[in-house]
């Protein structure tokens, strides 16, 4: 477990460094630029929820074929040439059928004129997103999570609260800022090859005789068919409020999503580095060292993670009034979203366990039920309940979707992830909140920073006691030692 502290600590340095410039982005600089015209916020939205479903498809689960077969061939040139050369292809129909089909496809997804007139940016973003992801999976095989983590959390987003103050000083007009939106995703993946490329990790072979296409095909297949159906559930929602509702709505959305996803940022570094040691446990067989990193990720996950929500359902009250009026009606769906968070990362990797075991196939299963849960309920809720009902129809396919992988991998190999500390926080944080939500005083920022400290004092003095989790405790003796044993 002492590599994935080491790197998911840094890992999470940059994802709370990047999530902080991302907080100002949604939270505050978006609805400000964006208050007289919130459709072209959620016209950047639906450009890159439909760039990211495409990639899927065009991707076809390389990036984790990629992860998982990294240890196996000896030749990494074989392996990396076939792994770019399934998207290419992938990109190439897709583009092809824009071309001729175009129209047809406006109509039948009922697209809004805005999107169709800037359709062509997402072709680029398939581009982009599909050969990142690439390259992200062969830093992340040699171990090194963290320039994909900079570039995207960090880069990207300090690059995007950059051109929106020059859009909201009025300096470059909305068609140049999109345009230079776009090129923020092409300099990433620019830069992440170039590192790659002087590190000596990119070499390529156009002899693909030694590699085992059956395998890597079906591997492929399954992870792409599971892969598609979780990038489709998690833009579903704002697909279908851009589908049922309009570009405004997909606006009004995302900031409320954002707010209540953000306590997912944790898992995605501890997973991030716990991918392809999963890998290489389920190599030797190694049930143990897979046990330890399951309960490790969930009760980490947990405790961060709850920290997180806690202090945002805290202060929501208080953050929504600081907003434009008309961006200030999520709470519910921050609610939704948060709680379904908080649940999926209470449950540590068990996708990685799924998906880079000989169980693989269970990841598609359960993808494919979670698909159908949630386009079931978007459409039964959202024409009902509004965003709240995207919301709504998200938590519920989230959590389902989780209890049966829980399931799935205690009737295969006979371990879960929860052990009493999981119970002793839950209940730690209920009993925070009780404490803590009753404190408001006149001035809101006296409000949020009272509750704020007041609550993450008390639970992290209490986690710290109780011992709920000894990689968090060691963290912290480090951060004391280093600060006051110099």
């Amino acid at each position: 477990m002492g590599v994935i502290r080491k790197q998911s600590i840094r890992n999470s340095i940059i994802f709370y460094l990047g999530m902080s410039i991302g907080a100002i982005n949604t939270v505050l600089i978006y609805p400000n630029v964006f208050n007289d015209q919130p459709e072209h916020w959620g016209l950047i939205q639906l450009i890159v929820a439909y760039a990211l479903v495409l990639s899927t498809f065009t991707s076809f689960g390389i990036p984790k074929v990629l992860l998982k077969f990294f240890p196996v061939y000896r030749d990494k040139s074989k392996l990396l040439m076939y792994s770019m050369l399934i998207p290419s292809i992938g990109l190439l129909f897709v583009t092809l059928l824009y071309i001729f089909l175009k129209n047809e496809i406006f109509l039948a997804f009922k697209m809004d004129p805005l999107l169709q007139e800037n359709f062509m940016y997402v072709l680029i973003l398939i581009f982009c997103i599909s050969f990142y992801e690439i390259f992200s999976a062969l830093s992340r095989s040699y171990l090194d999570a963290i320039t994909p983590v900079v570039l995207n959390e960090f880069f990207l987003k300090t690059y995007t609260l950059i051109i929106l103050v020059l859009h909201g000083f009025k300096y470059i007009d909305f068609s140049t800022f999109l345009l230079l939106y776009v090129s923020g995703y092409l300099i990433k993946l620019f830069v992440l090859f170039l590192i790659n490329f002087l590190n000596k990790r990119v070499s390529i072979s156009f002899k693909l005789s030694d590699l085992n296409f059956d395998e890597l095909f079906k591997f492929g297949l399954y992870v792409f068919a599971g892969g598609l159906s979780i990038m489709i559930v998690t833009r579903l929602d704002m697909l279908m409020i851009g589908y049922l509702l309009d570009l405004e709505q997909v606006a009004f959305y995302t900031l409320a999503f954002y707010i209540g996803n953000a306590i997912a940022i944790p898992g995605r570094s501890v997973i991030s580095i716990s991918v392809p040691l999963i890998s290489k446990a389920w190599e030797n067989q190694d049930i143990k060292e897979i046990d330890m990193i399951y309960s490790k990720s969930a009760i980490n996950q947990l405790i961060v993670s709850g920290l997180l929500f806690l202090v945002v359902w805290l202060n929501i009250d208080d953050v929504l009034s600081l907003l434009p009026e008309k961006f200030s009606y999520g709470k519910w769906v921050v609610f939704y979203i948060g709680l379904a968070q908080l649940v999926n990362m209470s449950c540590g990797v068990n996708g990685a366990i799924i998906v880079n075991s000989k169980y693989y196939k269970y990841d598609l299963y359960t993808n494919l039920i979670l698909l159908a849960i949630t386009v079931l309920l978007n459409f039964l809720l959202i024409p009902n309940f509004g965003i709240n009902g995207a919301a709504m129809a998200t938590a519920f396919s989230i959590i389902f979707f989780n209890l049966i992988r829980l399931i799935i991998i205690y009737n295969k190999i006979q371990i879960q992830p929860f052990t009493l500390k999981t119970l002793l926080t839950i209940i730690l944080l209920i009993l925070v909140y009780l404490i803590c939500f009753k404190l408001d005083f006149d001035n809101i920022f006296l409000s949020i920073a009272v509750k704020t400290i007041l609550s993450a004092t008390l639970f992290i003095s209490i986690c710290v006691k109780a011992n709920l989790s000894d990689d968090i405790n060691k963290l912290i003796s480090d951060i004391y030692l280093r600060i006051f044993k110099k």
